[in-house]
């Protein structure tokens, strides 16, 4: 048995308001880069379903950025540890790890030699360093600013000249290698944002919070002028890319536009609108050969249209934050996965392309944490904003009618047939009806913790925390106690039955995965052991014969019924996030979703 990864859906931009986002762009024109969390993402620009995950950093990363050789990227995270990397092969290898300050990394660049790397943000000593990278010595200071530098550039022809834009409304101007304090320019009254040379060195461009964009000499440092006749935009610019031959320069803002000035004519030629929401705001921007990305406070990546400037050719969704459950729903032989995340965003992916969006209108406020489909293609799920939702997959929008409000937060959900839903809550179960609660189960002397539902017989098997697994009936309007339960020596923390029936999946905190055959008077069949940590998900394939377990290990096992020997590991499947969901899209392709807010697609071949 083996298995290989087929398809990595990406997470967004982790996003926060009032703070850029760089992206970084291949200097051949292929692939575009940004960070969430752990992760360093690249992705395909032509085709964005293409991606790859580098997970390499301990701790948060901020800013990636490729050498324009295009054979290694530099990455730095919130501690100030900055990791330059092989870009060509698939293990990433790290080249050389380097520490300049301690303190977080806002923004790096590279001299055009890919030789030597300029790293800013915050030291407790210093804000800044530049040094040769292979080597790590130093090849200049940073200094002259007292705050928080967010952005520095150097000119990519020679001779080299290197800017910085700081927290304290200033931009300073170097002389190198190696590079030495020039001189401070003031022009700005609110923090410098962004600062970047255009590609053939002759300027460079600042801009700031406070709507402003000022144009200096390349090889001097002479101011030129500004762009707009006041201001350049209405809120804070966050980010500016120039086009290749320099002519042009795309701004991102908050005022939530972005525009593409005409630098010599000193006008936008072209405004971008985007909505009136906060999300909306402009924190990003890329021009790579002929496309022109925006990121939105929201996360989601807009491929501007020239041509028609209020409606992006192509937005990239997803999840910028941690997914928490997952299900799989066939319409047409073609998978959807749908997927709900901690900030109670759900989202759905062709399971083929990739191709991806979210329901219109207002979905849960909370952490979505668990979901389902019932018999007539409604999405049933449960969130911390204590409410159970039925979106209509066929129309795929929130309906604001189709909300059952709980007394107390829901867990865990499972549907049964003619419109049942089985609903896990702190402390009691509660039984739905056609969108209705129809019956409560509280007074339990057990916690429950998670439920799946038999579509045949309509037995509901509920797991709770001491181990023990609880059968109950559905008889009418009423949940019925069948007097039965499974012992248990662990937590009980998912239960799945195979889709005929004849079997019951149960994993526990204390690693083990348990299978009952349900027509032997739910009689063990086995026990599954292989996870170094609590399991937390299981998921039958469409052959009945294998199901597949994931946990806190990172790990996902497939597992053969009949031969509890035979099996697949696939570790670290989304290496430094555990595994919190999984679902079968056919039966040799199992997805994975994690808290790194990436969908992957796994194919697993039985020998």
């Amino acid at each position: 048995m083996s298995y290989e990864n087929k398809h990595v859906f990406a997470s967004l931009p982790q996003m926060e308001r009032g703070v850029a986002k760089i992206l970084g762009g291949d200097p051949k024109g292929n692939n575009f880069l940004y960070t969430n969390g752990k992760c360093v993402i690249i992705r395909n620009i032509e085709n964005p379903a293409i991606a790859d995950v580098y997970t390499e950093h301990a701790h948060q990363v901020v800013v990636a950025k490729y050498a324009p050789s295009g054979f290694y990227i530099a990455s730095g995270d919130v501690t100030g540890k900055i990791r330059i990397w092989d870009t060509t092969q698939k293990e990433h290898i790290l080249k050389y790890e380097y520490q300049p300050f301690s303190g977080i990394v806002k923004d790096m660049a590279w001299t055009e030699d890919s030789k030597r790397l300029a790293a800013v943000g915050e030291g407790r000593d210093k804000f800044g360093a530049v040094f040769l990278w292979d080597s790590g010595s130093s090849v200049g200071d940073i200094t002259g600013h007292n705050k928080v530098i967010n952005s520095v550039d150097i000119k990519q022809t020679r001779p080299y000249r290197l800017v910085t834009g700081s927290d304290d409304n200033n931009s300073v101007f170097f002389e190198g290698p190696p590079f030495k304090f020039k001189f401070t320019t003031s022009d700005h009254s609110r923090f410098v944002n962004c600062v970047r040379f255009s590609p053939d060195g002759n300027r460079y461009a600042t801009a700031g919070a406070d709507g402003q964009i000022f144009l200096y000499d390349g090889k001097t440092g002479e101011k030129l002028g500004q762009l707009g006749s006041e201001k350049a935009h209405d809120g804070g610019v966050y980010a500016i890319s120039w086009s290749a031959d320099s002519t042009q320069l795309l701004s991102a803002s908050g005022d939530k536009t972005a525009k593409i000035w005409d630098v010599a004519a000193n006008s936008a030629v072209t405004t971008f609108t985007f909505g009136t929401e906060t999300l909306d705001q402009q924190l990003g921007c890329l021009w790579q050969k002929d496309y022109l990305l925006t990121v939105s406070l929201s996360g989601y990546i807009n491929y501007l249209d020239k041509n028609n400037p209020s409606r992006p050719q192509r937005v990239i969704k997803g999840h910028s934050k941690s997914i928490q459950c997952m299900t799989v729903h066939h319409l047409d032989g073609r998978p959807t996965i749908y997927t709900g995340s901690h900030d109670g965003h759900i989202n759905y992916f062709d399971g083929h392309s990739g191709d991806n969006d979210t329901f219109t209108g207002k979905g849960h406020t909370n952490q979505v944490s668990s979901m389902a489909v019932d018999s007539t293609n409604q999405l049933v799920s449960c969130g911390m904003d204590d409410t159970v939702r039925y979106t209509n997959l066929i129309n795929k929008a929130y309906s604001p009618q189709d909300v059952v409000k709980l007394d107390v937060q829901p867990k865990c959900i499972a549907v049964g047939s003619n419109g049942y839903v089985v609903t896990i809550c702190i402390g009691q179960i509660v039984l739905l009806k056609d969108k209705k609660k129809v019956f409560v189960l509280d007074s339990l002397d057990y916690e429950p913790e998670c439920v799946a539902v038999h579509k045949g017989s309509g037995t509901v098997a509920v797991g709770a925390v001491d181990g023990n697994i609880h059968l109950y009936s559905i008889q009418g309007n009423t949940l019925k106690d069948d007097g039965k339960s499974l012992p248990g020596t662990a937590m009980i923390t998912s239960l799945a039955y195979s889709n005929d029936g004849a079997f019951l999946a149960a994993t526990d905190a204390a690693r083990i995965v348990t299978v009952y055959i349900v027509a032997d008077g739910y009689a063990e069949k086995d026990k599954f052991y292989g996870h170094h940590a609590k399991a937390v998900c299981v998921a039958w394939s469409p052959d009945n014969e294998h199901f597949a377990s994931g946990g806190i290990d990172m790990m996902v096992i497939v597992w053969a019924v009949s031969d509890s020997d035979k099996r697949i590991k696939l570790p670290d499947t989304h290496r430094l996030h555990h595994v919190t969901g999984l679902a079968w899209l056919d039966k040799h392709t199992v997805a994975t979703v994690a808290h790194d807010g990436c969908v992957k697609a796994w194919t697993v071949t039985f020998k």
